[in-house]
């Protein structure tokens, strides 16, 4: 009994921070720290007595306060890092502190048990893997940082300053200025949050734990905060229900999970920012239609598979910091598109070219420069120009499609930026409003919903990217599906079908042509009977020889027009109407070169499908 008094003033006196979450548990709070033999901890040894294992009751090691009984360890590990952490860098852990004492188990090099008062005891069972968290420490939060701290735009103001954390509860400390283990966890009270029984010094729903120390309300002169519009992100406010496991989080839903829906602060799989994944694989827990989440978020990763944005592979992987244009480094992953700490459910859909919710906070690239980033961006084409101006390392990847060679580019054919430009002699209207200068009669009033009959959203002087690069199921127009320029069935990630005739040589037969082509959604050009009414198009009313060319013979659009803009000057091209022909279908008519002129009526020389076309033709 004297022997029991004296740990128990032992456990009071020593670790006596433990005395402010009592009144939340009662009992025996130890939990799997009480390696005595009859608990229930996964280790379990010879003494009865639950504190001998971690404390001596006279002389612990090394004059450790407090009474310190199992062996520290001597290693030296590899800390956190990633080019987004801001802080002056980590210490190893100062021996005999509380990191230290947890790692003299936790890293794996010293077994549980190997005591300083009593040696090595005889212990049975194992540690959860997920305990186990060896030397290299990249893929846990930082901890014993070089002092002093430095500040951040994501950091709350008085955590540098005052070195107080903004927890309410006063659960969430720093340790003499600084992150150790205990300012996240309790060792002697296993279940002060009872969804999530890891020792936590307080309930971390909706990442109160994490909100001690990271503030997504601060706003600092000259920096951006990662973090800001969290609160009313849809992964802060989302009521789906989630299984209770690893992958999503103890608490029951995606909002209440809060940042650990997607982060993981010890053993992450994705080492930097302590991600679930890395990059895309930290959202396909949610977003691959499986049974995580309830009721299911729309099967994102289904379009994927189809003819889709290309995920990193090798070497050309995103980082978080780095260059808006990703030059010689292309790739797609989901927080290339969207903020997953901002990012809302699109319900509404406004008119173009502004970011949908589902992009708010985004990161983009001037189309005035192509160079300037814009943060946050405020039209969605200037997302695409990360990878679609003037960024170098382009290529044309045949998974996509045939891509038709223009006649007249200014230089890269594949920087939309001067295609798409003001400058432009004629464009779709992405980048600016269109033109009345030429009247489309063939323009619709209401673009068409994917079955090609009911009205859709309003025909107004813009359009998005995403009205032709789209999910071919997309809710936005009819369908099921997620929006966006995910995959689709069709090539190029187009919405709809859309044709593109192609020659074995230039000049001569076209290989697929379709005369007296279907004008319903089902089929060659249905793509461009979403905005224009197909069957003005092949009438008089808009360009007699559409009738021949598209009607009776079959080519495509493509032949003429290009979908984009002209993104360049031609002395032989005029360019109105899009009008900029692919030289992989059409030729020369002899020593002539390719021409077009709109006015003072529209004439051409070239040669297609073994056509020779003459100036006087029409």
């Amino acid at each position: 009994m004297k022997q029991l008094g004296v740990l128990s003033l032992l456990l009071a006196i020593a670790l006596g921070g433990a005395a402010r979450a009592q009144t939340q548990i009662t009992g025996d709070v130890i939990g799997a720290h009480d390696l005595s033999p009859n608990s229930t901890s996964p280790v379990n040894g010879r003494l009865s007595g639950s504190c001998l294992y971690c404390h001596a009751p006279h002389s612990g090691v090394g004059g450790i306060t407090p009474l310190w009984n199992q062996t520290l360890s001597t290693q030296i590990y590899t800390p956190y890092s990633s080019t987004t952490y801001h802080q002056n860098g980590n210490t190893q852990p100062p021996p005999g502190g509380p990191t230290s004492l947890c790692l003299s188990c936790h890293d794996g090099t010293v077994a549980p048990g190997l005591t300083a008062a009593y040696g090595q005891l005889t212990m049975t069972g194992t540690m959860r893997p997920s305990d186990q968290l060896g030397s290299n420490l990249q893929s846990s939060h930082p901890f014993s940082l070089i002092l002093p701290m430095k500040d951040s735009a994501d950091l709350v103001a008085t955590l540098v300053s005052q070195g107080k954390t903004a927890d309410p509860t006063g659960a969430v400390q720093l340790v003499s200025g600084n992150v150790e283990c205990t300012s996240c966890h309790n060792p002697h009270i296993q279940a002060v949050d009872r969804l999530s029984p890891d020792f936590l010094v307080r309930d971390n729903s909706s990442g109160q734990i994490c909100l001690a120390c990271h503030d997504p309300n601060r706003v600092t002169t000259g920096q951006t905060n990662p973090l800001a519009q969290w609160y009313a992100s849809i992964h802060a406010t989302a009521s789906n229900q989630t299984a209770s496991q690893p992958d999503v989080g103890p608490y029951g839903t995606v909002g209440r999970n809060g940042c650990g829906s997607c982060h993981q602060t010890h053993n992450a799989p994705g080492a930097a920012r302590l991600l679930r994944g890395p990059d895309e694989q930290a959202c396909i827990s949610c977003h691959n239609g499986g049974s995580n989440i309830s009721p299911t978020p729309l099967n994102v990763f289904a379009e994927f598979a189809k003819i889709g944005h290309p995920f990193p592979a090798g070497n050309n992987t995103h980082d978080g910091n780095e260059s808006a244009v990703l030059n010689q480094n292309r790739h797609a992953t989901c927080v290339d598109c969207h903020n997953p700490h901002a990012s809302s459910q699109t319900t509404s859909f406004a008119a173009p070219p502004g970011v949908r919710p589902s992009q708010n906070l985004v990161v983009g690239v001037s189309a005035t420069d192509g160079v300037t980033t814009v943060f946050p961006a405020v039209n969605q084409y200037e997302n695409c120009l990360r990878c679609h101006g003037i960024s170098t390392g382009k290529i044309a990847d045949l998974k996509f499609g045939y891509l038709p060679a223009r006649l007249v580019a200014a230089g890269d054919p594949l920087n939309l930026i001067p295609q798409f430009s003001i400058s432009a002699i004629s464009s779709h209207p992405v980048m600016h409003s269109r033109s009345s200068a030429l009247p489309q009669a063939s323009l619709r009033s209401y673009m068409m919903q994917l079955d090609g009959i009911t009205q859709g959203r309003v025909m107004g002087t813009q359009i998005l990217c995403t009205d032709c690069h789209n999910s071919d199921d997309n809710r936005e127009f009819g369908g099921i599906g997620a929006n966006g320029p995910h995959g689709s069935k069709w090539t190029h990630i187009l919405e709809r079908r859309y044709e593109f005739s192609q020659a074995a040589v230039p000049g001569e037969a076209i290989s697929n042509l379709f005369p007296n082509p279907d004008l319903s959604v089902n089929g060659p050009y249905a793509l461009c009977a979403k905005c224009h009414d197909l069957s003005i198009v092949l009438g008089a009313t808009s360009w007699a020889g559409h009738a021949t060319h598209t009607g009776t013979d079959g080519l495509s659009c493509s032949s003429c027009h290009t979908a984009h803009g002209m993104g360049g000057t031609s002395a032989t091209i005029s360019g109105q109407r899009l009008i900029n022909f692919d030289v992989n279908v059409v030729a020369a008519n002899g020593s002539s070169p390719i021409s077009f002129q709109e006015s003072p009526q529209p004439t051409c020389t070239l040669t297609c499908h073994g056509h020779a076309h003459n100036s006087s033709h029409y």
